[in-house]
């Protein structure tokens, strides 16, 4: 036994994630599809083996929270809370996320090949080598990677006309670690306080070059188009943008 099918008709999320959890125990698994998914909460939340579980249809609120290890493809949307204070592993959306994904994320990779809600990114942090990734084929709404302590975070815009702005105010407020890669249009007004614009590097191009070749192989994009536009890259400038605030 390699795969394994699982109905989610008509279960409640309890039930449908005992399931999950059951079949994941079972070494000689390694790929689940789970069909007829209708906005279960929790899906892959604590789960610690490589496996991986294509969902058919849309995924409810928290999929993958502190997930570490297992690759997890939408065949659709998925709603807020995707990926929270995941730990490990892969998420792959074939669509649009809801609010806060990536919330307090803190290893893995979230791929989203639409758009994104608000406070997506949201203290976000890395510790040693372990990086957390978001890239993101849309655009976003405001707040985006606010208060981020680490990780990568790009957004691509490819639903943007040449010249075209992202829609997202207050980018970065609270930012004090990390980095962050916006494709395309953005004005200074947009950015919150304490974050600002600085120089791509060679690194910084290797990655971009990377993320982009595995963002369009998995979702049938041309690297070329990607790269079209150029990448603003946006980091903190201070370690404590809130220190006087809190501390004095």
């Amino acid at each position: 036994m390699s795969a394994l099918r699982i109905d989610a008709n008509g279960l409640h999320y309890r039930e449908l994630n005992a399931r999950l959890r059951e079949v994941v125990t079972d070494a000689r698994v390694t790929h689940i599809d789970l069909d007829n998914v209708y906005g279960q909460r929790y899906l892959g939340t604590d789960l610690h083996r490589a496996v991986q579980i294509d969902i058919h249809g849309t995924p409810g609120n928290d999929l993958a929270a502190f997930m570490d290890g297992p690759r997890i493809i939408v065949h659709g949307n998925a709603q807020d809370g995707c990926g929270n204070t995941m730990n490990g592993g892969e998420i792959i959306i074939h669509g649009s996320a809801g609010d806060v994904t990536g919330h307090s994320m803190r290893g893995g990779k979230i791929w989203v090949r639409d758009n994104v809600g608000y406070r997506v990114g949201i203290h976000m942090k890395e510790y040693l080598e372990t990086h957390p990734t978001i890239v993101i084929g849309g655009t976003a709404q405001h707040f985006l990677g606010e208060y981020m302590a680490g990780g990568v975070l790009v957004v691509m815009g490819l639903n943007l006309a040449p010249g075209e702005r992202h829609i997202a105010n207050f980018v970065g407020t609270g930012m004090h670690g990390g980095k962050m890669y916006l494709r395309g249009e953005v004005d200074d007004y947009q950015l919150g306080k304490g974050v600002g614009r600085v120089p791509l590097d060679d690194a910084d191009h290797i990655l971009l070059h990377t993320l982009a070749t595995e963002y369009a192989a998995l979702f049938g994009v041309d690297v070329q188009t990607i790269f079209s536009q150029p990448f603003v890259k946006l980091a903190p400038l201070s370690l404590r943008p809130y220190g006087r605030l809190y501390a004095y």
